[in-house]
């Protein structure tokens, strides 16, 4: 849930649902719920939020039943009262990290995003300070298997029409990009296509990159780590330039 390269990120969440699929259920289950609270609807129809989670749901393979259970207690009484707050910050070498959570006591979060950063050298930055490092964009998602070259050229045209930025074509998947005020005319045209999306988000994206050396990087993704496996931790965004490193590493 985490980095600035696209696919690099899309491989990253993927190796961390199957090493972690249970905290993963459990963040999207927030999701879940915060969306049918805040939305005052547990109508996917009526709630462009739910119906977002949702998607993200199915994408990480939760099971049905789950995604309609956490609906169902976040329609009725159950389910926490959950406060989203975010936290701009600097990793040991200058990072920027953007870091998004839902808790149901700040105190607690706030604490542990502190001590996170303290253990590897970072700090904690006022509100606004990364205003110019990330800007906000939307990310779909979709799959793509199948389809001949024409239609994908066709697609994309049809995407681009509709306000998309970017669309790019890997390994069978097509990975949407728009700017935040084009994500619902290009969601809608989506589904006009009867596309599948596996995943749509409104993502901070950065500006600039930061290079690493080797030591440093490694260093980065412990922190990364710590900060992304704390259940208050929804997304993190950060401006470091992946680097392949050996398994063992």
């Amino acid at each position: 849930m985490s980095g600035h390269s696209k696919w690099h990120n899309i491989q990253h969440k993927k190796g961390l649902a199957d090493a972690k699929r249970g905290k993963m259920f459990s963040k999207l289950i927030k999701e879940l719920t915060v969306a049918v609270k805040k939305g005052n609807s547990g109508d996917v129809n009526a709630n462009p939020r739910l119906r977002l989670a949702v998607i993200n749901a199915r994408g990480a393979n939760m099971p049905k039943d789950t995604i309609e259970r956490a609906i169902a207690k976040a329609c009725g009484q159950g389910g926490a009262d959950f406060e989203e707050i975010t936290f701009e910050a600097y990793g040991p070498s200058g990072e920027a990290l953007y870091m998004e959570c839902t808790t149901d006591n700040k105190t607690r979060t706030v604490g542990n995003i502190r001590s996170y950063l303290n253990k590897f050298g970072g700090n904690l930055g006022k509100d606004g300070c990364l205003q110019f490092v990330f800007e906000r964009k939307g990310n779909f998602v979709v799959k793509a298997e199948g389809l001949t070259p024409d239609r994908l050229d066709e697609i994309t045209l049809e995407l681009i029409d509709a306000g998309a930025e970017e669309v790019e074509n890997e390994e069978g998947l097509l990975l949407v990009t728009t700017n935040r005020e084009g994500f619902g005319t290009v969601q809608k045209q989506l589904a006009a296509l009867n596309l599948e999306v596996q995943e749509a988000n409104l993502e901070m994206v950065p500006n600039t990159t930061k290079d690493l050396d080797p030591d440093a990087y490694q260093k980065f993704l412990r922190l990364l780590d710590l900060i992304e496996d704390d259940e208050d931790v929804q997304k993190v965004y950060h401006n470091v330039t992946p680097q392949d490193i050996p398994e063992e590493a």
